[in-house]
């Protein structure tokens, strides 16, 4: 049961609650969704979703489906750390997939998962389990990975401890194994996954640096296993990631700094 039945929580936790039982994958929640999701008495659920509409951060249909607000769409575009680095990347991730017309996406961590911040697919190409604003493994995804590797090493001990949930056959759940593959992707800045989050897709990812010399997202081009070869798409895709760098401030003497990123 979430936590959110747990006596004493505040009202504005259980509000942050409701508001995260949507997800790209639930956009459109039922009252009793949000009562299944958040762990709440159906009561409280709905009383607090009612005034969430009345101010506008939730929205309600004909058919009592609830959605997210247009209000709290535009509050998200006011985040700096995201929207400074969209609009940054954009015309690279633009001419990475004019380039290769495979999905790009670029990403930063959050908690202990990446979430995709941007993304551009083509009509054709291998479907993806999350989307825009949709979270990813750090483990077993090419951004996450990236992202994994130059995180605080405490962090990344603490992930690497944990239950490495495994997606398919080929996902790494070996924490010896992993810490190889980390340390290779700090040494080289990039990795290649295949097929460990998704049957049927590949990806390669590289890091993306401020001025600071500190890696703040990931870039990624995620393929059909056995379509593209992988190493082919690695020079743009590294050139593409260096672009973002130096409009970000970073120049080729600012030494990468590991463990200057936190979750």
């Amino acid at each position: 049961m979430p936590r959110a039945n747990e006596p004493g929580r505040s009202v504005s936790s259980r509000l942050w609650d409701l508001l995260f039982a949507f997800d790209p994958n639930h956009t459109e929640l039922t009252l009793s969704d949000l009562v299944r999701r958040t762990g709440m008495p159906h009561a409280t659920a709905r009383r607090l979703a009612l005034e969430l509409v009345e101010v506008g951060a939730l929205e309600r249909a004909s058919n009592n489906l609830f959605t997210i607000g247009l209000p709290l769409w535009r509050l998200g575009t006011l985040a700096p750390r995201a929207e400074k680095l969209r609009t940054t990347a954009q015309p690279f991730v633009e001419d990475l997939y004019t380039a290769l017309h495979q999905h790009v996406q670029l990403a930063v961590l959050q908690g202990d998962q990446a979430i995709v911040i941007e993304r551009l697919s083509g009509p054709h190409a291998v479907k993806l389990t999350s989307q825009i604003g949709g979270h990813l493994p750090l483990h077993c995804s090419g951004v996450g990975k990236v992202l994994l590797s130059h995180s605080n090493p405490v962090f990344s001990e603490k992930i690497l401890a944990g239950r490495l949930q495994r997606f398919t056959s080929n996902t790494i759940v070996d924490p010896d194994v992993l810490r190889k593959e980390l340390a290779y992707c700090r040494s080289t800045g990039t990795v290649v996954v295949n097929e460990e989050l998704s049957e049927g897709a590949q990806s390669v990812a590289t890091r993306i640096i401020d001025h600071q010399g500190s890696v703040v997202a990931a870039l990624s081009v995620v393929v059909s296993a056995g379509s593209v070869k992988l190493q082919a798409a690695v020079p743009s895709l590294v050139a593409s990631g260096l672009g973002i760098s130096r409009a970000l401030g970073w120049r080729p003497g600012i030494p990468v700094r590991i463990g200057s990123m936190e979750p």
